[in-house]
């Protein structure tokens, strides 16, 4: 699970004009709690938690916290761009049984995503779950990591469509995991209001208690 330590002003930026530089971090420690949750659910899997703070992770309080709340190894993600840290994560755990990663701006993602991704890493040696921004919330390998990562258009509409072509011109074998889609803007949180509105089982309870808490979301109760 790779994730950012949620320090006002540094986390969730286009978030901030609609819900303020505290009221995105407060979210995007709710994201991080409910994926950390819904992975620790998983069973028979060893749960890392791949973080990136201001200094050293190891020191961080806050994700001290959180690996010790949800029992998961706890990483630094260290240098280099999106690409770089995402191989060389990947490349600490999949060999010989394959590894997982994911980030935490998919609070509304069904852990059954997760399970069938893992489940379909058992068919293939590289599985990728496209989000519908243009790139992709989750990325497996299992066995040695191919050049699949490195100088792409991270945060642009393309990364998902140079992933897959690279893994063509590798003659990589892959499977796609299911669409979802990230939050990032404030058309992404309506989006994601919108699909928690009224729900009777809540994917994402750390979300929504914020998302209440910054009125973006009604009680079922609530008056219109």
């Amino acid at each position: 699970m790779f994730a950012r330590e949620p320090i006002p002003g540094a986390v969730k930026t286009r978030l901030i004009p609609l819900i303020g530089a505290d009221g995105a971090a407060r979210l995007a420690d709710a994201f991080i709690r409910d994926a950390l949750a819904k992975a620790s659910r998983i069973n028979a899997v060893r749960l890392v938690l791949a973080g990136t703070s201001p200094g050293p992770v190891g020191r961080s309080r806050y994700f001290q916290r959180m690996a010790r709340r949800y029992g998961a190894q706890l990483i630094d993600q260290e240098g280099g761009d999106l690409g770089r840290r995402m191989a060389r994560a990947l490349a600490l755990y999949s060999e010989p049984a394959g590894a997982v990663l994911m980030g935490t701006d998919t609070p509304s993602l069904p852990l059954y995503f997760i399970r069938q991704a893992i489940e379909d890493l058992r068919q293939a040696p590289v599985v990728i779950a496209p989000a519908l921004d243009g790139g992709y919330y989750l990325a497996g390998v299992r066995g040695p990591v191919p050049d699949i990562f490195g100088a792409l258009d991270w945060g642009g509409k393309r990364v998902m469509s140079q992933t897959l072509t690279r893994l063509r011109r590798l003659g990589v074998a892959y499977r796609l995991g299911r669409w979802w889609y990230d939050i990032d803007r404030a058309a992404d949180l309506e989006l994601l209001a919108q699909a928690l509105a009224g729900r009777g089982r809540i994917p994402c309870p750390a979300t929504v208690r914020v998302l209440r808490e910054l009125g973006l979301l009604k009680r079922p109760d609530a008056a219109p």
